[in-house]
């Protein structure tokens, strides 16, 4: 799947090593919420398990030009029989954000959601804290469903957790075709 900057493909075991940056770098750990950092060992057996489970799609971001690695995306989760799944997305490098690879990988994700898998709804967790990430999930279309009040101690500071989520409708409604 193509966009106008990024692309998506199957995560492969040698993009664990642009994971093990990610996992690296405090302030992509402070937006996901990820408390742990990860040894390669650890990369390499978690990417075994997601190659296995077949409720769930993970891919590369890819940069069109350079075929570099930005980050990864999965729709998991996946409940076929109540057609909706989950979603989380990850850059691997401050370096890559606010220049909208995000939410062009965003759009690109809910295609294949919609369009491809024919899912229903589509769901997301994401922090309050985590500004950037909100404004591209509201400019992709997501709603603000919830909140999990003070559902993390991050950095001396209480988040919250806000569930969103899209609807095959809406999708469609936003991009009429």
């Amino acid at each position: 799947m193509r966009g106008e900057f990024v692309y998506l493909r199957p995560v492969e075991k040698e993009d664990m090593r642009s994971f093990y940056q990610a996992v690296h770098e405090q302030e992509i750990r402070d937006m996901t919420g990820t408390r742990n950092t990860f040894t390669m060992e650890q990369l390499y057996a978690h990417y075994e398990e997601i190659t296995n489970d077949s409720t769930r799609y993970d891919f590369a971001i890819c940069l069109l030009e350079s075929h570099e690695i930005l980050g990864d995306l999965s729709i998991l989760e996946i409940d076929k029989i109540n057609q909706k799944a989950g979603f989380r997305i990850s850059l691997h490098n401050t370096n890559y954000l606010n220049k909208g690879y995000g939410t062009e990988a965003v759009q690109l994700a809910l295609q294949f959601t919609f369009e491809k898998l024919k899912l229903n709804r589509l769901q997301l967790e994401v922090f309050s804290h985590n500004i950037r990430g909100i404004k591209s999930y509201e400019k992709a279309g997501f709603k603000q469903e919830g909140i999990i009040r003070q559902s993390i101690y991050l950095n001396n500071h209480f988040s919250d957790e806000i569930i969103m989520g899209m609807l095959q409708k809406e999708y469609f409604d936003l991009h009429q075709k």
